[in-house]
Order: C-alpha cells, then sequence, then structure tokens
C-alpha cells in the first residue's frame, strides 16, 4: 500500500517538474521573441526610420514642361532673326492616379467653356471613345466562346491575349456606331484626347491656337473645379526672315518627330516637346531649348499628390548672335534674284532653275552671307515664282569648272609638275582621236606662263600638268596611258583646299560633292577633273577653297555662329556672353607662299589685265581683288523633270576674294545649267560677283560714315524685314 502510494507520489512530482520546465521554455520563448520584437522595432526607427519615412513620403523629381520660351536668333548686328510671340494657353496635367472617369469629366466641363476643334480626332481616337461611352456593348462585341477560346490559348501570354481580344472589340465597332456621337460628345473627345496624350504630371497643352480672351478667363475663374487644368502662356516661333537655313521647330501637337524619338527621350525631352527640326534650330538644339521647370511631388501612401515644390524654376533658352549680316544678305539677294530671272529670259535657259552666292571672311570662316534661289512655277497660277533656296548651298554639288585651276596649279606645283614662272606651249593637244583645247586659243601655239595661265583660263596648261602627275609624256595623237594613281594624288590635293570634303559648317544636312570611280577605259577624264569637268562640288566648298587661297593656305570651317548669350533681361540690351565662337583650321595646305602668292597674281590678272577672263569688272574702284571664273561645258542636267536627266548643259562659276592685299571677303558663285548652248550663252556668274563684292564695299562705307557699326557688342536692334511669319503660317 504504502509501495503504490509512492509511486503516485513520484508520479506528481515529475508531473510538476515537467509543467515548471513547460512554463519556464513558454516565459523564455516570449522573453526572446519580445526581445527580438523591440531589437527589430529599434532597427526600423534607429537605423531605417528616415528610409521609410522617405518612402512614406514618396517624393519624386520631375521636370516639367513649363513651355519656357525657345532662345532668340541675331544676325551679327544684333537685328532679330526668331523671335518667340506669347499666346494664352489651356493645360492639363494628369497624376499617376487620374482615373479615365475623372479625366472625361474634367473634358465635359472644360467642352462647355472653350470651343475645341475636332480635325484632329482619327478613327482609333473614336473607337476607344465609343468603348469608353458604352462598356457592356464592348463587352459583347466578343462572344463567350471566342474569349475563352483565347483565354485557353497557352501560345500567348495574358497580355497578348487581352490584346487581341481589344483588337477585335475595335475592328467590330459599326459605322453606324462611330457616326453615332454628337458634334457636342465629339469636342470632348477631342479634349480628352489632348488629355489621354501627355505624361503623369507633365503639363499637356489642350488648347493654344486661338485661345480667346473670354475662354482664358472663363477657364481661370474655375480652375478649382477643374482638377488638373491651368491656363498659362504659351509661344509661337515667328521668323524675321525668310532664310530657309534658320530651320524650323515642332509645335507641342506635333511634339518630337518619330525618327527622332528615341534620341531626345533620351535626353529628358517628352513626347510633346516642341523641337528643332532643321538646319540653325535643329543644330543648336541644346541650346535654344531653355531649362524646364523641375518640381518635386510629395505624395501620400495612396499615391496621391500632397505637395509640390519647386527645384529649379525654368529658364528660357540661350540667344543666338550668327555672323550672318542681314542687311547685306538682303542686297545680295536680290541681286541674285535680278541676275537668275535675266538669265533665265535668255535663249537656252530651259533647264536654268538656281543660282548660289557664299561670301565669307576668309581669315575666320563667318559666313557673312548665304544665298540660294530657285524657279519654280506656282501651282495655281503657273506662273514663274523664284522661292529661297539657300540650303542648296551645301546640299547640292555641281561641275564648276575653270574655277578649280587655282588648286590644280597648285597640285603641280607640289608634285613638281610646275614651277613657278614656268613657260608652257597652251596648243590643242590629240589624245588618240579626241582634240582637247583652251577656250581662248582653238588652233595656234600660244607660250604662256603660270600666272597667265590662270588669268586666261588655259585648260591645255592644266592638261599638261595632269599628265605629269600622271607620269605621262605627251605624244599627238598617242594613247593616254597614265598612271590611275593621279586620280587620288589629284583629288586628296583639292581636298586639303576644301573641295570634294565637307567643309564642317555648323548645318546638318552637307553633302561632299560626287568624285566617280576613274573607268580604266578613260583616262581622259583625268584631264576633265583637273580643269572641273568631272567632279562635282558644293558653292560652300568653293567659298572655303578661295578662301584657304586668300589667307595664305589654311583651310578654316565655316560657321554661322558668332556668340551665345544668357538672354536678354530688359528686351534691349544682350545677355552675359556664354561663348565666343573661336576659328577652327582644319589643316594647311602643302604648298609654300611663294607658290601661294604666285597663284594670287594669276587671279589678279583675270581682273586687271586685258586677256583676263573677268577683265575690267572692278576697275575704278576703291578696292583691288582677284578671282578666277569657271565654265562647265560638261554638265549634265540633275533637276527635278527626271526625264530630261542627262541633256547636256553649261554650268558658270566665279571665285575671288578682296581686297587682294588684305582679305576681307571671299566668295563664290555657282549658277549651274545657265544654257544648253556652247557659244552665245550669259554669264550670271561674273554679274552677280561684280554686284555683290560692289555692294559689301559700298555698306561697308556707308556704316563707317554712320557710325552705327561697331565692334562691341551690339544693342538688340529690330528686325530689318518687317515680315513676320509664324510657324503655324509657314506650314
Amino acid at each position: 500500500m504504502r509501495k503504490n502510494q509512492r509511486k503516485v507520489d513520484q508520479a506528481k512530482v515529475r508531473q510538476r517538474k515537467l509543467t515548471s520546465f513547460r512554463m519556464n521554455f513558454l516565459f523564455f520563448s516570449i522573453f526572446v521573441l519580445f526581445s527580438l520584437l523591440i531589437f527589430r522595432l529599434g532597427y526600423l526607427q534607429i537605423v531605417k526610420g528616415e528610409d521609410y519615412k522617405l518612402l512614406l513620403e514618396r517624393t519624386e523629381e520631375i521636370a516639367v514642361n513649363t513651355s519656357v520660351p525657345r532662345g532668340r536668333i541675331f544676325d551679327r548686328s544684333g537685328h532679330l532673326l526668331v523671335d518667340n510671340e506669347p499666346r494664352n494657353a489651356i493645360t492639363y496635367t494628369k497624376t499617376t492616379s487620374t482615373t479615365s472617369d475623372e479625366m472625361l469629366k474634367t473634358a465635359k466641363k472644360l467642352a462647355k467653356l472653350i470651343e475645341k476643334p475636332t480635325t484632329r480626332i482619327t478613327l482609333g481616337d473614336k473607337k476607344d471613345y465609343w468603348i469608353l461611352l458604352h462598356p457592356n456593348e464592348a463587352i459583347e462585341k466578343v462572344t463567350k466562346k471566342e474569349l475563352l477560346a483565347i483565354q485557353k490559348d497557352e501560345s500567348i501570354t495574358k497580355k497578348e491575349a487581352q490584346r487581341k481580344i481589344t483588337k477585335m472589340t475595335r475592328d467590330r465597332i459599326t459605322d453606324k456606331e462611330l457616326d453615332s456621337f454628337t458634334e457636342s460628345e465629339l469636342e470632348v473627345l477631342a479634349i480628352y484626347r489632348e488629355m489621354m496624350s501627355g505624361y503623369a504630371y507633365t503639363p499637356q497643352i489642350v488648347k493654344s491656337e486661338d485661345v480667346t480672351d473670354t475662354e482664358f478667363a472663363t477657364v481661370s475663374e474655375q480652375l478649382s473645379s477643374l482638377p488638373g487644368v491651368n491656363t498659362t502662356t504659351d509661344w509661337e516661333r515667328v521668323k524675321m526672315s525668310d532664310s530657309a537655313i534658320l530651320g524650323t521647330t515642332t509645335s507641342p501637337l506635333e511634339g518630337i518627330p518619330k525618327s527622332d524619338l528615341d534620341y531626345f527621350l533620351a535626353r529628358g525631352y517628352s513626347r510633346n516637346d516642341r523641337v528643332g527640326k532643321s538646319y540653325i534650330e535643329r543644330y543648336y538644339e541644346d541650346l535654344l531649348k531653355g531649362q524646364k521647370t523641375v518640381v518635386k511631388n510629395i505624395k501620400d501612401r495612396t499615391g496621391k499628390v500632397v505637395e509640390t515644390k519647386t527645384v529649379r524654376e525654368g529658364e528660357p533658352g540661350k540667344d543666338l548672335m550668327l555672323t550672318l549680316d542681314t542687311e547685306l544678305q538682303s542686297h545680295l539677294e536680290k541681286i541674285v534674284e535680278d541676275n537668275l530671272l535675266k538669265a533665265k529670259r535668255m535663249g537656252g535657259s530651259q533647264f536654268l532653275d538656281r543660282a548660289f552666292l557664299v561670301m565669307m571672311d576668309p581669315n575666320t570662316g563667318e559666313v557673312l552671307s548665304m544665298v540660294g534661289k530657285r524657279i519654280v512655277k506656282d501651282k495655281e497660277t503657273g506662273k514663274l515664282t523664284v522661292q529661297d533656296y539657300t540650303f542648296g548651298a551645301f546640299s547640292t554639288s555641281y561641275e564648276v569648272g575653270s574655277t578649280v585651276k587655282l588648286a590644280t596649279m597648285l597640285t603641280g606645283y607640289k608634285y613638281n609638275a610646275v614651277h613657278i614662272g614656268e613657260t608652257k606651249i597652251d596648243e590643242p593637244i590629240y589624245v588618240g582621236k579626241q582634240r582637247k583645247a583652251s577656250l581662248f586659243n582653238q588652233n595656234s601655239r600660244v607660250a604662256i606662263n603660270d600666272v597667265e595661265a590662270l588669268g586666261r583660263s588655259s585648260n591645255v596648261y592644266m592638261f599638261k600638268i595632269a599628265m605629269s602627275i600622271a607620269n605621262y609624256h605627251y605624244v599627238k595623237g598617242g594613247s593616254l596611258n597614265i598612271d590611275f594613281d593621279a586620280f587620288n594624288k589629284m583629288r586628296d590635293s583639292y581636298a586639303s583646299f576644301g573641295l570634294g570634303v565637307k567643309t564642317g559648317i555648323d548645318l546638318p544636312g552637307e553633302v561632299s560633292g560626287s568624285s566617280p570611280d576613274p573607268n580604266r577605259k578613260e583616262p581622259g577624264k583625268l584631264l576633265d577633273l583637273a580643269i572641273g569637268q568631272y567632279d562635282t562640288y558644293t558653292p560652300l566648298q568653293l567659298a572655303q577653297y578661295v578662301s584657304t587661297v586668300a589667307n595664305g593656305g589654311y583651310r578654316i570651317a565655316p560657321h554661322v555662329l558668332k556668340a551665345v548669350y544668357e538672354p536678354s533681361k530688359d528686351g534691349e540690351e544682350f545677355g552675359a556672353l556664354l561663348q565666343q565662337e573661336a576659328s577652327q583650321v582644319l589643316n594647311r595646305i602643302d604648298n609654300t607662299p611663294e607658290e601661294i602668292a604666285q597663284v594670287k597674281k594669276g587671279m589678279h590678272y583675270t581682273y586687271y589685265e586685258p586677256r583676263g577672263t573677268a577683265y575690267n569688272i572692278f576697275q575704278g574702284e576703291d578696292f583691288d581683288a582677284g578671282g578666277k571664273t569657271g565654265t562647265a561645258q560638261a554638265g549634265y542636267y540633275e533637276g527635278d523633270d527626271r526625264s530630261l536627266w542627262g541633256t547636256q548643259t553649261v554650268s558658270v562659276a566665279h571665285v575671288g576674294f578682296a581686297p587682294y592685299d588684305n582679305p576681307e571677303i571671299a566668295y563664290s558663285v555657282i549658277v549651274p545649267h545657265v544654257s544648253t548652248y556652247t557659244n552665245g550663252y550669259a554669264h550670271p556668274n561674273n554679274d552677280i560677283a561684280q554686284a555683290a563684292v560692289k555692294e559689301y564695299f559700298a555698306l561697308k562705307k556707308k556704316r563707317a560714315e554712320s557710325e552705327i557699326f561697331s565692334t562691341e557688342t551690339p544693342a538688340i536692334q529690330p528686325p530689318l524685314d518687317e515680315k513676320a511669319e509664324t510657324e503655324k503660317e509657314k506650314k
């Protein structure tokens, strides 16, 4: 009995010990868990507290398109060329939490306050809008059976499946359903589509064209009931000059061109930002675009913006001063246009449709004037009219005749094919059965030196230089067995002057001209190359080329940007100077100063000796000059009418510089396809060069007398041309 009692007592003791152990383990576990919890809370508050606080606030810095005005463009004297015209605008900004229903509700309210054209609504817009207004009917467009089949298709993702369903729905909307929209509903759609097209937190222009004062005031008064809507000032680009090289910009409705979308988006642009589309506006986009306002959006945990702070205010774009002289440009444009039309009235001019003139400072590369004019037929009246074709001065190329003989002579000096003062016999030469001669000497033998060869434009002198470079000794009637490496030697030498290579001008779209591969069955093409009747060059290349000769052998990149300024604060004086464009020397030609001086003498002969090809055009003037004329009688028409391509024409050119001893200007003129006649054709090249140079010095004298021209930074001047054209009007 006592033994049994003892066993019971021992069992109770063990039970109490087990219970006590379990309780202690439980309390210890609770202690550990609470310790871990306290440690974790301390870690979150002390170590990570600031991070989680920032996460809770969910701040986000974004660049906001505040429609800052682009930088203005001026000529070298401060005359305004491109300006900005302020215009009322109504914008809408959505957030990441804005729903389609909320936008639609706002669009309906806004449609009652403004008139919005519906011309930009697309068929796709209508379909999307119909689905939004008729969700139940839209669902029924795809049957349950079709829906199930698509959902069971394991070969496509859920996103692809939904895209397929949406396409089926859109395709099955009938014309009757799309035509059911009322005018007021379409106006709501026109507003709604603009709201939808923008990014979150980026203002999207709903209307900026023809916003009336009444619309602007009415919307401004009711902004509190129009969430996301704002009234602001937009800017329209206004051109004060017809020159095409100023370029154009897109509108906010156009936004970034699709071809450049990735490029601009990678640089922080929004899809609806206006950007430069061509020439100066495009090339200097980074300077002209301005700086958007950067703001910080502070959101609550639901994603709703509770506060917006400005991090950096927006700034207008930088002002650009160009090297172009607007007053000179205006006069030279008139000269080119008048001479082009005059030549067009002469016989054989059916292919004549354009003319070019480039004038630049040969010492700095500053382009003072660039003129291109083209004759086109007005589609409405059928009459001929003259249009600006300035960009053709660097985007089109032509055979330029004897103007290249300066380079041929200097190349001859370089390869010891001719020496300073050397006399050669100008005579008709015979290559096989082909006869070649100089224009001034068709039959006899005339001894001329290098200066006379340039001044009188001897083809044969240049032929003999080319043959010597090609290691060929002339034999009358013999085959022209040349070293074809002479093509490379001559072209490489020409390139050092700027012929056949891009000039490096700060404008997009420049071409290098054409240099056909030499055909070994046509060795005579080397002779044509030597007199400018094989390769083609641009008018700008000719200007750089003659500048290289004028300045003593330095090829300088032409440029149209002179300086960059901060935006003007008062509209009367330029802002702080940020950048002064420096001259860029690309290379020096491989000729001695004596050789270059000898070629200049030949150019002086052209103007001032009785046998010179442009004798007497500057007789009696207060300055001396040097030049070279050119006629390409092997040019072939490649104009707008392709059916006439290949018709042989005559093109004329002219290059020169002045004053002779201290050149201030270098100039080139090209008038392609001036005539189909081989004799008795017009020479507008010489007339244009003569009038242009005289105009430059007359304008210089007038400015000196009136003391309006200063080397210091000029004050902002009003545009010389009162005609102002907005981008919208131009389109």
